[in-house]
């Protein structure tokens, strides 16, 4: 894997491609630079070569028109404060303006360019834009993993012009590596830990995992298709019933491959989806009517406990209780701080996927377990076994 310490950027200009699609409020201020300053190591390094670096990027979708409210001219003053140097915009991203102020860049400087997505080339792969924007660097950067799975210009294509001058940056080769620790050369015992509401939306990537984890918790909303598929009764709770053979199969593939699942044996129910509904804890295969399961209940907790303790490779992609109302989110935190003190004894803990990432954010984890993935749709396909186009680019020399 060529990452960016295989070069030295010494009079050269790095066309990096970060993903600063950062929110901004009504004032144009940037309310979480978590991905700005994911990008600063690998900016740094170009920097301290004696290199100067181009940097491209999306921010919202604005279809390939113009928007003013979605220039990257608004996050210039954000991104020169956390990477310690002044910015340079230029309000386009290819053609003469841009060449422009690529060729007078300085050793040490740093360039911004105007969103990508005001040309609807960037979204299409089109390889006539895609050369033009390799016009504007020596050597080629993907430091942009949560746009990795899309084949766009500037994530794919433009890759095709550097050859033997492409690399990732830091952050996608740390990506990388930690979702290659879970799925390959992690430490047994592997133990995936998946939650969230739905099981239609992560049955590929439980049939992928099922060859690589020794234990697989399952919690959250999808609980309850498992649960009803084997006979319990679930009362209110959500379930999908057209997806309950497809539970059951599940289940019959780990026995097979010998992946021991673990699901919740108790659960906190409610008799209202709110924050002050009345609550019991009940056996999560005997929950009366009018009542729904929110979160786990503590004998669950202590069978995850145990499970998340003997583990020496963790991934966590989902939470266990509706961890957006406070009495619902005991399940969630829990897991999360087993999953701390499993880090502490010496485990490797991945974090992905929106609505966790959100929670361990919520509740302070981050800098808790080993890793929190930034790219939702491009660590789950990566779960899901897929090559990440963007990825493969970087790979293909």
């Amino acid at each position: 894997m060529t990452t960016i310490d295989d070069f030295n950027f010494k009079q050269k200009k790095a066309l990096i491609r970060v993903d600063f699609n950062v929110p901004l409020d009504g004032e144009f201020n940037v309310t979480d630079t978590n991905r700005i300053e994911a990008a600063k190591p690998t900016i740094i390094k170009v920097l301290e070569d004696g290199g100067s670096a181009v940097l491209m990027s999306h921010m919202g979708r604005p279809k390939g028109q113009r928007n003013a409210d979605m220039s990257l001219k608004h996050i210039c003053a954000k991104v020169s404060e956390i990477i310690g140097v002044q910015i340079k915009f230029v309000d386009d991203c290819i053609g003469p303006k841009a060449e422009e102020a690529v060729a007078e860049l300085k050793e040490g400087e740093v360039l911004l360019l105007e969103n990508l997505r005001f040309y609807n080339e960037e979204t299409a792969g089109d390889v006539d834009f895609a050369e033009k924007l390799s016009k504007l660097g020596d050597v080629y950067v993907n430091d942009a993993f949560g746009t990795a799975h899309r084949a766009h210009a500037s994530t794919t294509i433009v890759a095709q012009f550097f050859p033997g001058q492409k690399c990732f940056g830091y952050l996608l080769a740390k990506e990388i590596k930690s979702i290659e620790k879970v799925m390959r050369t992690g430490e047994k015992p592997v133990l995936a830990i998946l939650g969230g509401a739905k099981v239609s939306s992560k049955i590929t990537i439980i049939e992928n995992i099922l060859d690589k984890v020794d234990h697989l918790i399952i919690g959250g909303g999808m609980t309850y298709t498992f649960i009803k598929a084997q006979g319990g009764t679930i009362g209110d709770s959500i379930c999908e019933d057209d997806k309950m053979d497809l539970a059951l199969s599940i289940l019959e593939q780990a026995k097979a491959k010998n992946v021991q699942v673990h699901l919740p044996v108790d659960v906190i129910a409610a008799n209202d989806f709110s924050n002050d509904a009345e609550t019991q804890i009940i056996d999560v295969d005997k929950i009366p009517s009018g009542w729904q399961g929110l979160d786990a209940g503590p004998k669950t907790l202590e069978n995850f406990k145990k499970v998340i303790l003997e583990s020496k490779t963790i991934l966590w992609n989902g939470p266990i209780g509706v961890f957006e109302m406070e009495s619902f989110a005991k399940g969630t935190i829990s897991v999360g701080n087993f999953i701390d003190e499993a880090t502490q004894k010496g485990a490797f803990s991945l974090v992905g996927g929106g609505d966790s990432v959100a929670a361990v954010k919520q509740f302070g984890f981050q800098d808790k377990v080993s890793y929190v993935s930034t790219g939702g749709g491009a660590m789950l396909e990566s779960l899901e076994g897929k090559t990440l186009p963007g990825i493969a680019a970087i790979l293909e020399g």
